[in-house]
């Protein structure tokens, strides 16, 4: 389930769709929580690595066979008060992610060392997400800091270039959009590599797209990024 208070949720997230390139252990761990392993995971890594994506997709797929789960970015969560960990316990499969943000705040690590002790306890499937791993946190807490690191501890890596190509060349055939290869990696050569600035990118060549009748070439994509040199139409100007 997800929680109703506006958390930012990715509705395309989904474990069958993602890519591990070097990411295979962390895919695979996440695969059997959603299947109802209890053994616990944590994720670390940093930031455009997939782990919001592959938290979600495990909810996603828990959910898909009736499996109750609940997916708690806490970066989301920050105005309301840490009771809202309370009984999530009950649920089948549960996310966490953003660990970091509550480094320091003594309620929010009490209320996630009492969670995670009761769902432990009671046997629930548990994957958890930090930029470091549980040692480096930073937490105030160390009986938290320990219990985060009983199970298995992943570092999620950067996926490199093959990957991003595959994700982007994915997500605009899912869209029915062609983006050929050259177009591809002409976005790779000049915008961020990050992997979520790239797929909001998509999104807005998709609508570009759309609206314009247009196919995702080079000079249309150097158009919609209003890149100098580019005219509409798709044309270049030609150097001086």
């Amino acid at each position: 389930m997800q929680l109703p208070l506006g958390i930012r949720w990715d509705q395309g997230a989904d474990l069958a769709g993602f890519v591990p390139g070097s990411n295979a252990e962390a895919v695979t761990a996440v695969e059997a929580a959603a299947a109802g392993d209890p053994v616990p995971v944590f994720l670390h890594g940093p930031s455009g690595g997939g782990k919001s994506h592959l938290l979600q997709g495990a909810c996603r797929r828990a959910g898909a066979v009736g499996a109750a789960s609940a997916y708690l970015p806490l970066s989301q969560l920050g105005e309301h008060g840490p009771e809202l960990l309370d009984g999530l316990e009950g649920v089948r499969l549960l996310a966490v992610d953003d660990i970091d943000c509550i480094a320091g705040r003594r309620q929010w690590e009490h209320a996630l060392f009492h969670l995670y002790n009761r769902g432990h306890e009671r046997g629930t499937a548990m994957v958890m997400a930090a930029r470091q791993p549980p040692a480096a946190l930073g937490l105030g807490l160390p009986d938290l800091a320990s219990r985060l690191g009983w199970g298995l501890v992943i570092r999620v890596r950067t996926p490199d270039d093959e990957v991003r190509l595959t994700v982007l060349r994915t997500k605009a055939r899912e869209s029915g959009l062609d983006l050929p290869e050259k177009a591809a990696r002409y976005l790779l050569t000049r915008c961020s590599r990050d992997l979520v600035h790239l797929l909001r990118l998509l999104d807005r060549l998709d609508a570009a797209s759309l609206a314009q009748g247009r196919r995702l070439t080079v000079p249309f994509i150097r158009e919609v990024l209003g890149e100098p040199g580019a005219t509409r139409g798709g044309h270049t100007k030609p150097p001086s």
